[in-house]
């Protein structure tokens, strides 16, 4: 029995431990889907299209029957009297005698149907609250353009840290094998001391290039993991390589892509923005109109000198109102024209500022296609660079070796090189950034 227990809390504690240490593996595309659904703001903009819902139906439901009912009770502790002639009841003229008419005790119950029959700006009210669902739905769409940038970049950047690791570790590979034949040489007396400290320095340099890139791939993948939704400490490995990553978003044929303006994120919220000028202006004019409500009415009252209001001989008197409320509006010193012109004003300039959009995202998409070229022009003439500048630190290293160079050149040569192996890391992070703002852009996806 012992031993069962002993096996079973071994296990019970082993299914904690793997789920604490649950790690997380992604390509691309299923980071930026992880990403869509649990990032923290793309989860809140879909709490805010539901919220829309609740306000659309809030403002309709205003306008639909109402039942309200109240309930009272009074308890007169200094009754107030009424003075009358005294000669109603035989007293001499001139004179007046106090009375009290109720009973000191009153309570009562009711409940009022009310009905909006007209009311302008009800009706503007209910057609508003559609154009606010279509911006709440969006803004969910701009959230999610976003998120797929953010988890996009911030996938590349645990890339690039991965391989400036890679990269610095195999440089300092080479220096220290460099640096210890080297030395060797020297303290056979057959080179000088400045070769050692030129490579003593090139080596401490790459050390703490090193050192910073390991640091920089730790916060790399934690600033991912922020992106997608879940703990910054959760492990979390990247199925794609960056060569390769680069490589697939090479698209030209996205250069040929027209530009659909109406299916532009920004020029979709400049038109509800400019949606949303056209109700305020609407419902400046409405306020104009006449408002019609009905309502009935029915309730009961019960009166007595002690509380007997919950026995069952307790008298109670029932009531019953039928009303209208019209109200018109008739002169306001000028207060509602004035409204009414400031928001057609504010309407007018909506109107501007989506002209203005729709050429800003113009000019935008032509800036983005002539930065997606570049960087893929970079792209490739950095991978040449790098090619280049490998077979020029090979030579150097030979040169060196055989006497025909000095450190200074080779320390040069070396520079030279480790210089353009981070700018063709940086250029393939570049293609893949600039492909997904030109994709936002069109909003389409590749």
């Amino acid at each position: 029995m012992q031993i069962k227990l002993l096996l079973l809390v071994t296990i019970v504690f082993c299914n904690i431990g793997l789920s604490q240490e649950k790690t997380y593996s992604f390509t691309l595309e299923e980071a930026v889907s992880f990403a869509l659904e649990n990032n923290y703001s793309a989860i809140n903009a879909s709490r805010d299209i539901i919220a829309a819902q609740k306000q659309k139906w809030e403002t309709i439901a205003s306008g639909l029957p109402q039942i309200n009912g109240a309930v009272s009770y009074q308890n007169q502790l200094k009754q107030a009297e009424t003075l009358i002639p005294a000669e109603f009841f035989g007293g001499d003229a001139g004179t007046y005698l106090p009375v009290i008419f109720s009973q000191a005790q009153t309570a009562s119950a009711s409940a009022t149907l009310s009905q909006q029959i007209f009311d302008g700006s009800y009706i503007v009210g209910v057609q508003a609250s559609k154009v606010f669902l279509n911006y709440s739905a969006n803004y969910k769409e701009k959230t999610s353009l976003e998120v797929r940038k953010s988890a996009t970049e911030a996938y590349g950047n645990v890339l690039l840290a991965q391989e400036s690791v890679a990269i610095l570790e195999k440089n300092k590979e080479t220096l220290e094998k460099t640096l210890f034949e080297t030395s060797k040489i020297f303290e056979n007396g057959l080179g000088d001391e400045e070769s050692v400290e030129q490579l003593q320095i090139t080596l401490s340099s790459v050390e703490n290039q090193l050192k910073n890139a390991i640091r920089l791939k730790g916060i790399t993948l934690q600033m991912l993991n922020l992106v997608m939704g879940i703990a910054i400490d959760a492990p979390t490995q990247l199925e794609d390589t960056l060569d390769v990553l680069t490589q697939n978003q090479i698209k030209f044929d996205l250069l040929e892509t027209d530009l659909n303006i109406e299916n532009n994120i920004d020029y979709k919220l400049a038109t509800n923005l400019s949606q949303q000028r056209f109700y305020e202006h609407k419902l400046a004019k409405s306020r104009a109109l006449p408002t019609l409500n009905a309502y009935i009415n029915y309730g009961t009252t019960g009166y007595g000198d002690e509380f007997s209001f919950l026995k069952d001989e307790q008298e109670w008197f029932d009531f019953s109102i039928l009303g209208f409320d019209l109200n018109i509006p008739i002169f306001s010193s000028l207060k509602r024209s004035a409204s009414t012109q400031r928001a057609k004003i504010e309407f007018e300039k909506a109107k501007t500022q989506l002209q203005e959009a729709e050429q800003q995202i113009r000019l935008q998409l032509e800036n983005a296609k002539s930065n997606y070229i570049l960087a893929i022009e970079n792209y490739q003439t950095t991978k040449d660079n790098l090619n280049l500048a490998e077979r020029i630190e090979k030579k150097n290293q030979i040169k060196y070796f055989e006497g025909l160079a000095t450190s200074f050149e080779l320390r040069q040569a070396q520079t030279q090189l480790y210089s353009i192996q981070q700018e063709y890391l940086q250029s393939m992070i570049e293609v893949i950034n600039k492909k997904t703002e030109l994709e936002i852009i069109l909003n389409t996806q590749s």
